[in-house]
């Protein structure tokens, strides 16, 4: 029997990539929409400028980076990568929007004793109070708090609060320290605190997935991010196209499946259409929402651990004015929660590419989407309030002359406090039932496109699947 992958957003397609890699031979991807690719969506517009409806950067370092700059190199993508370098100032400009005013984030050490607004101090001394601080020994606490145990108020309010809006658009009171920090949390549990964990570690080289060309390539140049040239869905359109020419995986769009049924040596794929389909294991890359119901008829408490996994709609508005209004060059900017604005932030596209007019991203909504939009906003509404916030921030006071406006519903799962232990519960039963049920994608290991893509790689190597 063929193993069967659910989901054909970047997790499901690389899934089936290594699958394909480790000479398995009977391979089925099921997607319920009529596009492969999930969340990734560029589109081109008439004047060469690129929409991005969601992910549009990879960070090339770690592990994660090197799996997925590895993945690129083999799929023969890399000349067409866009990097953007350490020395740009698209890299180097990051800002937050306080106080009324645009502020860039220090970015040298020089820049790290200075006081530089909003911090009332320079932020150096912030980061050594760390020194003086005790541990607390907790299983999990907010990356919010332990923040501001550690460094203090101003380090938590205006550099972690918009940084997780930034990253999972999320309330960084709720998100789990094991998110973002989870080495420094570890240290402070075993060492007492994050500096004598970075002393007794600094030394210590971490296990390296070997460097291909590419990988060797960004280090040498030293690249911040990167994308491609006609956006970041370049990665899934060659990933398709790569497993279409095998004769050994079937890719299916507009599958949609209604119900999963484990038995002793598979698992009954039950689809809308209300045929049903036997597989040998079920690899899901669904997300934690969308396989719960599917479970829940044989496996109510599974199910129920999986929808405690939460999920927050962002609202994605691309704009474009004509001509070039941004100031000073940069990434973009994003906005802390006391602020009170209705974005999350704004990505400077124009800046990361060479377009001819400004082209900006508005995030939008995340864990406040419901209480500051209501359940259903209409995109008109949507546009209105951004062009008001951009204004309010970038002073452009024209019409745009192109925009998009997106709402991705439960786009972005949240790992609140907890995460770690709830998803060591999931793979214990898991384990325990014997199911023949493996999880990828980004509801459990790392919302980033470098962790979907790996925790694919992991499940891939770390299951016995039959090649026959």
């Amino acid at each position: 029997m063929p193993t069967v992958i659910l989901g054909g957003g970047i997790s499901g397609l690389t899934a089936a990539y290594y699958l394909l890699k480790k000479n398995c031979t009977s391979i089925a991807l099921l997607e319920a929409s009529n596009r492969f690719g999930g969340w990734i969506k560029s589109n081109k517009q008439k004047n060469d400028s690129i929409f991005e409806e969601g992910p549009r950067t990879i960070r090339p370092r770690g592990n994660p980076g090197i799996n997925t700059l590895n993945l690129i190199d083999d799929l023969g993508l890399s000349e067409n990568i866009l990097p953007i370098k350490n020395d740009s100032a698209v890299a180097r400009n990051r800002m937050i929007y306080a106080g009324g005013e645009l502020h860039s984030l220090p970015n040298t050490f020089s820049s790290l004793l200075k006081v530089q607004k909003p911090f009332s101090k320079p932020l150096l001394m912030h980061l050594l109070q760390d020194l003086v601080t005790k541990p607390k020994i907790v299983k999990d606490e907010s990356i919010y708090n332990f923040t501001r145990r550690r460094f203090g108020d101003e380090v938590a309010e205006y550099l972690i609060s918009p940084l997780i809006r930034g990253i999972c658009a999320g309330n960084a009171q709720e998100v789990s320290v094991n998110f973002l920090m989870k080495k420094l949390f570890d240290y402070e549990q075993k060492y007492g605190s994050i500096s004598k964990g970075i002393v007794k570690h600094v030394f210590n080289k971490n296990t390296q997935i070997p460097k291909g060309k590419l990988a060797k390539k960004a280090l040498e140049e030293n690249w911040n991010v990167y994308s491609f040239r006609n956006g970041l869905e370049t990665l899934p359109i060659k990933l398709e196209t790569f497993l279409s020419s095998s004769t050994h995986v079937n890719l299916c769009k507009n599958f949609k499946v209604s119900e999963i049924k484990f038995k002793k040596n598979g698992a009954l794929i039950k689809l809308d259409d209300g045929h049903s389909i036997n597989y040998s294991h079920v690899i899901s890359s669904l997300s934690a929402k969308t396989l719960a119901p599917l479970i829940n008829n044989q496996h109510p408490q599974l199910a129920s651990m999986l929808n405690n996994i939460k999920f927050v709609t962002v609202g994605v508005i691309n704009l474009e004015f004509k001509g070039h209004l941004i100031e000073s060059p940069g990434f973009g900017f994003l906005v802390p929660p006391k602020e009170k604005l209705s974005i999350l932030g704004v990505i400077y596209d124009s800046c990361c590419h060479s377009y001819q007019n400004t082209v900006l991203t508005v995030m939008m909504g995340g864990y406040w989407f419901e209480s500051l939009f209501g359940e259903n906003p209409i995109n008109e509404d949507l546009l209105k309030i951004a062009l008001k916030d951009v204004k309010t921030t970038l002073q452009i006071n024209s019409e745009p002359i192109n925009y998009k406006v997106n709402i991705l519903r439960d786009c972005i799962p949240q790992y609140i406090v907890g995460h770690q232990e709830n998803l060591h519960k999931i793979e214990t039963y898991i384990k325990t039932n014997n199911l023949p049920l493996s999880l990828c994608g980004s509801s459990y290991y790392g919302i980033g496109v470098n962790d979907v893509i790996l925790s694919s790689k992991n499940v891939v190597e770390n299951v016995n699947f039959s090649v026959g």
